[in-house]
């Protein structure tokens, strides 16, 4: 690979397959939760952890990464990340139980952390200007599908072998990257020295783990005072982080305010974060939907979700090349409207009975939305940043875009668990009466008793079925388990579709926050007179 070394097109495959591996991980798990919950005899709120956990240690660790690499090299800090990232996703897929795989989702989220924002960093250093923004295209290109294809590559794993082979991919694809890293990639290490901002790691560290802590965790602490404090905690930590790094402005802080005196660079991180609710917050309930309501398997869930991949895969490298020439406000804002009206035509649309080709208009109009997001949202966030902030400025960035991440999927777990509560026990009375006298009772006590333990999503049941008398004539007992998978598939639709609407909104929002955008206006490429008189 020598003849490669320093090739920017080269070094931006390299980074592309680290970046691909980091985003996949953040989807292909969703599509595998039913069958980690029944091999591993887990709860859905300690897998929700198994999802929190890689995202949230990622959010809190990705500006202290960029500042490392700006100490070390990013070249450096790059090769360490995919190293562990590799390991992380061994012990992962040999895991015996939850714990083990949350920890070794954080040690995961560690080498996500380390490689991710060098990527951003070493494609501004690498490419000049008046091809950075095709470079970032590119770039955003693989954010969109790796955010898509999880769906579609976790359900062939799990359907083909295992789910611990959404793990067990990342293996050779980590090793490709390694060696490319060592034999193309050149150390881009900055000569003037660093520090790193020790006091505010910490302080972001805590208020992120109290936002988290507090919203997944809260439908099972039935919202007590403990968690209304965690939650007050996370806003007084995060006022204290901000104090902080106001102190720190002379002295490399964490969050360089001077970032946001770009306009574009601001609206942008908004959105990014924004984008991240959007898409996590979808895939949660909608993977559930498919699995456990209408009971397809984790290869047809993702096929039945496979068409959004497609074309936002073809979509996504024209709409950077075009944002390259025209600027990409108006796509932005147009591929955020799209992926919201699709997934809003499929909350309209679901219920126990649809079938699956009900979902492909929606799902191609959202991959056509999804294509147009981005990387227009990659180019118009670093266009106007200086090659020397260009560490900061992707820490920054691709922290609170991980943070939308870490409040999505937990949010969307909090709110979907509460509605459940509600739609469950609602659906439990309404189909008690059509029962037994002597089943009545310990089916609404099931229900319940499933409620407040966290629903046992893989099964496809409301849990009724499991507390009513064993010794019941098989005619009543059959009865019993039609009215608990009809409790679980209507209960179900119904938290679905209010709880879908949260990411549907703020993906709206986001779009309309485009307006306030500065337009990009190419400047004429400068003609080489020096050149001409130097040669005359």
């Amino acid at each position: 690979m020598r003849k490669w070394h320093g090739n920017p097109w080269a070094i931006l495959i390299t980074l592309s397959l680290g970046f691909f591996m980091t985003l996949l991980d953040l989807t292909i798990v969703n599509i595998a939760m039913p069958s980690m919950i029944e091999q591993l005899h887990a709860s859905l709120d300690e897998i929700l952890w198994v999802i929190n956990a890689y995202v949230l240690i990622l959010a809190v660790l990705l500006i202290t990464a960029g500042r490392l690499g700006d100490v070390r090299g990013q070249r450096t800090i790059f090769i360490f990340g995919v190293a562990t990232f590799t390991v992380a996703s061994l012990l992962c897929g040999i895991s015996q139980n939850p714990t083990e795989l949350i920890a070794a989702r954080c040690l995961q989220g560690l080498g996500a952390a380390m490689l991710l924002p060098q990527t951003m960093a070493i494609i501004v250093a690498t490419f000049p200007p008046q091809r950075r923004g095709a470079a970032l295209g590119v770039w955003g290109a693989v954010a969109g599908v790796a955010a898509i294809a999880g769906p579609t590559l976790g359900g062939f794993l799990v359907s083909a072998f295992d789910w611990r082979w959404i793990f067990f991919v990342n293996l050779p694809v980590g090793v490709v990257v390694l060696i490319a890293a060592f034999t193309i990639i050149p150390s881009v290490k900055q000569e003037r020295s660093h520090r790193l901002d020790l006091g505010g790691v910490l302080i972001a560290t805590a208020a992120l783990f109290c936002l988290s802590f507090a919203l997944t965790e809260g439908q099972r602490y039935d919202w007590n005072i403990w968690i209304w404090l965690l939650g007050a905690a996370s806003i007084l930590l995060l006022v204290v982080f901000l104090l902080q790094q106001r102190t720190q402005q002379e002295n490399e802080p964490l969050v360089p305010f001077s970032l946001f005196r770009d306009r574009n660079y601001t609206i942008l991180n908004f959105i990014a974060a924004a984008v991240s609710v959007g898409m996590i917050g979808m895939f949660l309930p909608l993977t559930i939907y498919l699995q456990s309501v209408l009971g397809y398997s984790a290869l047809k869930s993702g096929l039945v979700m496979a068409p959004m991949s497609v074309i936002s895969m073809f979509v996504a490298p024209f709409a950077g090349r075009l944002s390259d020439r025209i600027g990409g406000k108006f796509i932005l804002m147009g591929g955020l409207t799209l992926y919201g009206i699709g997934m809003a035509w499929i909350v309209l649309i679901a219920e126990p009975t649809t079938n699956w080709p009900a979902f492909w208009p929606a799902l191609i109009i959202s991959g056509l939305g999804v294509g147009c997001v981005f990387a227009p949202m990659a180019t118009e966030a670093m266009r106007g940043i200086e090659p020397r902030m260009a560490g900061a400025a992707s820490g920054v960035y691709n922290t609170i875009r991980q943070i939308g991440s870490v409040v999505g999927s937990a949010a969307m777990g909090a709110i979907l668990q509460n509605q459940l509560a509600s739609s469950l026990q609602h659906e439990a009375n309404v189909r008690a009466g059509q029962l037994p006298a002597q089943a009545r009772g310990p089916f609404l006590a099931g229900v319940k008793n499933a409620a407040k333990g966290g629903i046992e999503v893989g099964a496809g049941q409301s849990g009724a079925d499991k507390s009513v008398p064993k010794n019941l004539p098989q005619e009543v007992a059959g009865q019993i388990a039609r009215a608990s998978k009809a409790v679980f598939d209507h209960g179900f639709v119904t938290a679905m579709k209010p709880t879908m609407a949260l990411p549907i909104v703020v993906v709206l929002v986001a779009a309309l926050s485009c307006l306030v955008m500065k337009r990009y206006v190419r400047q004429p490429e400068a003609q080489p007179t020096e050149t001409v008189e130097a040669g005359a």
